[in-house]
């Protein structure tokens, strides 16, 4: 009987993940073709049909979703496998796995910068790999292995969905604010009915939270500013043109720009850590996370 490549039950496990040939391609920075032929050699190995065509695209078959179950546990087992053998020899972190972290604006605005000094005091052999991306992306990503780690966001009143094999930590809090431009009258929410808002993409918590608040006071916001960059809403609010609802890790160690006046109730964000349970022995992820937590402002 063959052995199953790993490889290859990656590229299914993807494909059950991403929905389609071309995400996986892009995903993994494979061609469609590559990703095809690898897919045709498994079913071979498997000696059953894992794939069906469904118009354009292709679906997993019954077997395909057994066997992509299957994969998604040999790959925690590989991991783990990975993890233990990389604490042994964790000594200077030098030729540890690189760890790729994925993190939201405010986070690589405040905290990042600090933890990458500590680490290259602490673990300098370590390589520490950075890529922005809004929380509900870098989620999928850990899930689905294209990152190690993730700082994300939680907000008040909306827990985000609990994936299995995600381990969360707390880093700390982060106060939400008004903001409007400095000498503007407006002393609180309501005032603000009649404004021009900037705010983040829809579908994102921290849009839907602002939102919220604002149906909470008797009004819908006129959004007028989709912006995925703070720093952006930032500029629009100083400038006149727009007010929002801002983290105040946004100013952590710079000037405020704005005037910023409370919510009801002060409400503040969570930021957490998260990474699959099956990397918990990798002793440069461990590193990484105690350097996020010793960086993370604890006043802001």
């Amino acid at each position: 009987m063959p052995v199953f490549e790993l490889r290859r039950l990656r590229l299914l496990h993807e494909l059950a993940l991403r929905g389609t040939l071309a995400a996986v391609a892009d995903a993994l920075s494979y061609s469609p073709s590559t990703i095809s032929q690898q897919l045709a050699l498994l079913e071979k190995e498997a000696g059953v049909a894992l794939l069906a065509p469904d118009g354009r695209r292709v679906r997993l078959t019954d077997h395909g979703r057994i066997l992509a179950a299957h994969a998604a546990r040999a790959l925690e087992l590989d991991e783990r496998a990975r993890g233990e053998l990389e604490s042994l020899h964790a000594a200077g972190f030098e030729g540890l796995t690189p760890v790729r972290v994925a993190v939201m604006q405010t986070a690589a605005l405040a905290v990042v910068p600090a933890a990458l000094a500590l680490l290259s005091e602490r673990a300098p052999g370590l390589r520490v790999e950075i890529r922005e991306m809004p929380p509900e992306s870098g989620l999928f990503e850990l899930a689905a292995r294209g990152v190690d780690l993730v700082i994300a966001e939680q907000y008040p009143g909306h827990t985000r969905a609990h994936v299995a094999g995600l381990e969360r930590e707390r880093l700390g809090t982060d106060p939400i604010r008004l903001a409007v431009a400095s000498g503007d009258p407006a002393r609180s929410l309501h005032d603000l009915r009649d404004r021009a808002w900037v705010m983040e993409p829809a579908g994102t918590a921290a849009r839907l939270w602002a939102v919220q608040q604002c149906r909470a006071a008797g009004f819908e916001p006129d959004v007028r500013y989709e912006l995925a960059d703070l720093s952006a809403h930032a500029r629009l609010v100083a400038s006149g043109q727009a007010v929002a609802v801002l983290p105040d890790l946004l100013w952590a160690g710079a000037p405020v720009p704005v005037s910023l006046l409370d919510l009801p109730d002060r409400p503040a964000r969570e930021i957490f850590t998260a990474q699959r349970t099956s990397s918990q022995a990798r002793a440069g992820i461990l590193e990484v996370r105690r350097a996020l937590r010793d960086a993370f402002p604890t006043a802001v």
